[in-house]
């Protein structure tokens, strides 16, 4: 019966997030992409000539520069895939994924942002200006931040002797974290469709369904899905404990909870909160990280002293 799960487990990981699927899935996506663009600026014509009428979200239907708005919505569903692809090859590749996306959704802002901008000598006196002038800069400092975030996972400091109980206990928890992430293809899709739909209706029917604000538009999908991440991150750091109990692997661990936990608050907040929330999770996690490659480079210079004192 175990033999029959894990088969069918290999299975429908194969199917979902092999590297033949990605790419399968990578054409889909660029081509509903592009479609979607020139879809989107037919609309925007068509609005503009007066042939129909949005209700519902009127600035994203105003100005042929929040066309690419569109397409970069498909790209960033894109994303999600592949952060949900790393997860179980490496943790630390899987939340700088949720830095990508986090910072994919800023660039996507400023397409909006930029729609909306009024040229005048009171820049920081008109909202949708000052929104701009946030983004740009918060968008600049993840790309730095994630940077350097790449930077400390490149970093190996230790090679470890694994013992046979040890191997299966990683092997475990890989098992582990491909049923996690073949569970959230799924839970992918149902919450892209649904929030799709959902806003489609919106802007058909307002009235029905409720007008959803542009600064909800640009939550859509992505405050749900990190809410799931949340569960996940959770279910890893629990399951973590049977591979490993050390202590800064525990923390690091712990801290990447944290920092997608702020990611997840910043969706409710506005303004310069949003941007300080955003920027203090990719801090907070690459300042973990960087604290917990110190504690590898020493552990591994411990080791090494060790060694050549047996070896003497």
């Amino acid at each position: 019966m175990i033999k029959k799960l894990s088969s069918l487990l290999q299975k429908t990981y194969t199917s979902l997030l092999s590297e033949k699927t990605k790419h399968i899935f990578e054409k889909i996506i660029l081509s509903i992409a592009i479609a979607s663009f020139f879809i989107h600026l037919i609309v925007i014509w068509l609005v503009d000539f007066g042939f129909i009428t949005i209700q519902g979200a009127p600035l994203l239907f105003s100005n042929t520069i929040s066309a690419i708005y569109t397409p970069f919505s498909f790209i960033l569903v894109y994303e999600v895939y592949l952060l949900i692809y790393y997860l179980p090859k490496s943790i630390t590749t899987y939340i700088s994924k949720q830095y990508e996306i986090i910072s994919l959704i800023i660039i996507r802002r400023l397409f909006k942002d930029l729609s909306e901008l009024t040229f005048s000598n009171n820049w920081f006196n008109i909202k949708y200006d000052l929104e701009f002038t946030y983004d740009l800069i918060t968008s600049i400092l993840l790309f730095f931040l994630i940077y350097q975030f790449y930077v400390q996972n490149k970093k190996r400091y230790r090679t470890e002797n694994i013992s046979a109980s040890k191997a299966e206990s990683i092997s475990t928890f890989i098992k582990i974290k491909k049923i996690i992430a073949t569970l959230l293809v799924p839970a992918l899709f149902f919450a892209a469709i649904y929030s799709f739909f959902h806003w489609i209706m919106s802007v058909v029917s307002p009235s029905d369904v409720g007008s959803i604000s542009l600064k909800n538009i640009n939550n859509i999908f992505f405050e749900q899905f990190f809410s799931m991440l949340i569960i996940a991150d959770v279910i890893l750091l629990l399951f973590s404990f049977f591979h490993t109990d050390e202590f800064h692997k525990v923390i690091r661990n712990s801290g990447f909870i944290i920092s997608t936990i702020l990611i997840r608050l910043s969706f409710a907040a506005t303004g310069l909160l949003n941007t300080a929330l955003i920027i203090s999770a990719v801090v907070f996690g690459l300042v973990i990280l960087i604290i917990h490659n110190q504690f590898e480079k020493k552990l591994s210079l411990q080791e090494n002293l060790h060694s050549h004192e047996h070896d003497g």
